[in-house]
């Protein structure tokens, strides 16, 4: 007959592992629920700057004590005019906040100066794969100043496997206005990009558009994985201690 000490060192291992699966499955269920938390505040936050009434775009005195965090997605208004023969072209895929837009096609990232002779780089919007050459949307490339509204974005980073830029091709496949800046040598720019939602130009194209709130919000469901799955391993285990009982029990005749 094995001693009672024993068998409880047997149990020791598979309890610890269990302890630890089950904390950490719950610690990851919290997380998430956290996250779910800290998304429908940044959800919130963005709706309400993306549709309140345009701010004047803040200065170039201010632009390097501007925060990502507190100032991207403020609406805003200013007076500028488009340098149309340096536009760069943005493979634009699937965006979150451009539901609008489907189809093979790109960003036009144009350069804009201000009055005050400063640049501000504007992404005026859409353009179909067939309307890649600026000659076939010649009527959108208005000339002058024009008021434009939008919202500050700041630049893409390019991920692991985002292909690199194609300068001699003026393509691009990160929204990156000071990467593209500093190929195409337009010069100091503006730490943000804009959105434009207007104008919309004679022709309609680019396309512009007023940003949608689309970001994925699955931490729930999250959640109440990591949970199941921590009630999962717990159930486990003591089916596993109820089948160690009944074989102790068989084997002392009970």
């Amino acid at each position: 007959m094995r001693a009672p000490g024993g068998r409880q060192r047997g149990l020791l291992v598979p309890a610890l592992f269990t302890l630890v699966g089950v904390a950490l499955l719950i610690g990851l269920g919290v997380w998430q629920l956290e996250r779910k938390a800290w998304k429908e505040a940044l959800i919130d936050a963005i709706a309400r700057r993306m549709n309140a009434a345009p701010a004047p775009l803040p200065p170039p005195a201010r632009w390097a004590s501007l925060d990502s965090a507190r100032d991207e997605f403020t609406r805003v208004a200013f007076r500028a005019a488009f340098e149309n023969e340096q536009e760069a072209l943005v493979f634009a895929g699937a965006s979150a906040f451009r539901p609008d837009v489907s189809g093979t096609g790109y960003w036009v990232f144009t350069p804009a100066r201000l009055d005050d002779g400063a640049r501000v780089v504007v992404n005026r919007g859409f353009v179909p794969e067939a309307n890649k050459d600026p000659a076939t949307r010649a009527a959108g490339l208005i000339t002058g100043p024009v008021e434009i509204v939008g919202v500050l974005r700041w630049p893409e980073h390019a991920g692991l496997f985002t292909p690199a830029g194609e300068p001699a091709r003026n393509l691009w496949f990160a929204r990156d206005q000071r990467a593209i800046a500093a190929a195409k040598g337009w010069g100091n720019v503006a730490p943000f990009y804009v959105e434009e939602e207007a104008p919309i130009p004679p022709g309609g194209l680019p396309v512009p558009g007023k940003l949608a709130v689309a970001l994925p919000d699955n931490h729930l469901q999250y959640a109440i994985t990591w949970f199941g799955l921590a009630i999962v391993l717990a159930a486990v285990f003591a089916a596993f201690l109820r089948a160690r009982a009944r074989e102790q029990g068989a084997r002392n005749g009970v």
